[in-house]
């Protein structure tokens, strides 16, 4: 049997439609099975998933009273029938194949412990168009298969994967601490007991983009923040495209105060004007990158501007909450406070 899991919280407005999505499932060589582990919703969703429970035995939700996700998708998995089980998000949709080549993936790579493919994003606004647009570039995101596309082969992480559950239960399950990157710091444990991570493009889903530009910096502020903590974890950096937004960052902030010396007066005059001259370089290249890139995806010439601009959000958010996390994780060597927990969309 195959198992899909779904973490939800207050999400009224979504799941029926990610329930519909599977129910529409072309047919499948093996069963499945759905178990969606609730956190105490409060605006109709548990009414919601009773309905499904009673018209349809496949569909079954648990209630996680712990709230966060990890805490969910241990729950959900513990619970689980299915020798696989597929992760997916409350706020997602999967094309009619999805778990027919999930199952396809998984049989012809036995190497590999989790499975996925490419998650697209749905936009429900001009500004959610934008945002979605600079999550699928690699100036926006770099290297990430899941999210940019490209060809099949192993990868280091997939969204919405497909896990052996036995290889889940042998590492441990995921990290109850992290409320974010917890799907990474999982797979990289995977890498780590010597399994691999297979991409294969025709797997499809679809998930509903962040609505603005303040929700966008709040998550990506989060994931830089919590990717620190499962640095520290591991003592070690689980991929360096991660580092490259809080690199560029402190380049900007440490040549922007050689230059306000420098108009000060206070630098030998051999170096007058070099940290300027470096630095409107970099703001230049970076500018002249976003645009290209929005260029390469926008629909017409007047999304360009909201594109960059999700790029610099994206950037800025993730480098700054990186640099937060390095203060709070490694300099103080603290844990996370109450207040960092709490997720936004």
């Amino acid at each position: 049997m195959i198992s899909v899991v779904i973490p939800c919280l207050n999400e009224v407005e979504y799941i029926e439609s990610t329930l519909q999505s599977i129910r529409d499932q072309v047919p499948c060589e093996e069963p499945w099975e759905v178990v969606v582990a609730d956190g105490g919703s409060t605006d109709g969703t548990r009414e919601v998933l009773e309905r499904w429970a009673q018209s349809d035995a496949r569909f079954r939700w648990i209630d996680n009273p712990d709230r966060f996700t990890p805490q969910a998708l241990n729950r959900g998995i513990q619970a689980a029938q299915g020798e696989m089980v597929i992760i997916l998000g409350a706020h997602a949709q999967c094309a009619p194949d999805f778990i027919r080549r999930n199952a396809e993936a998984m049989r012809a790579h036995p190497e590999s412990a989790c499975v996925g493919g490419v998650v697209e994003q749905v936009h429900g606004s001009a500004i959610s168009r934008r945002i979605g647009a600079a999550l699928s570039t690699p100036f926006g995101v770099g290297d990430a298969r899941f999210r940019t596309g490209g060809t099949a082969g192993h990868v280091d992480t997939v969204a919405f994967g497909a896990y052996r559950k036995a290889a889940l239960l042998e590492i441990g399950l995921f990290d109850e601490h992290l409320v974010r990157n917890q799907d990474d710091e999982l797979n990289f444990r995977l890498h780590e007991a010597g399994w691999r991570i297979w991409f294969d493009p025709r797997i499809r889903s679809s998930y509903h983009v962040r609505s603005s530009y303040g929700k966008l910096f709040r998550q990506y502020r989060q994931y830089g923040y919590w990717k620190v903590f499962v640095n520290r974890k591991h003592r070690t950096v689980t991929t360096w495209r991660q580092v490259v937004p809080a690199v560029f960052l402190a380049v900007l902030l440490v040549l922007s105060c050689l230059t306000f010396v420098d108009w000060a007066g206070q630098t030998p005059p051999v170096w007058s004007g070099f940290s300027a001259s470096v630095l409107f370089t970099a703001v230049g290249a970076w500018f002249i990158g976003a645009v290209v890139s929005a260029l390469a995806v926008a629909d017409s010439v007047r999304e360009v501007a909201g594109i960059v601009r999700a790029y610099g959000i994206i950037h800025l958010a993730y480098g700054w909450g990186y640099w937060e996390g390095v203060g709070r994780f490694l300099l103080l060597r603290g844990n996370p406070p109450e207040r960092s927990k709490s997720l936004t969309r």
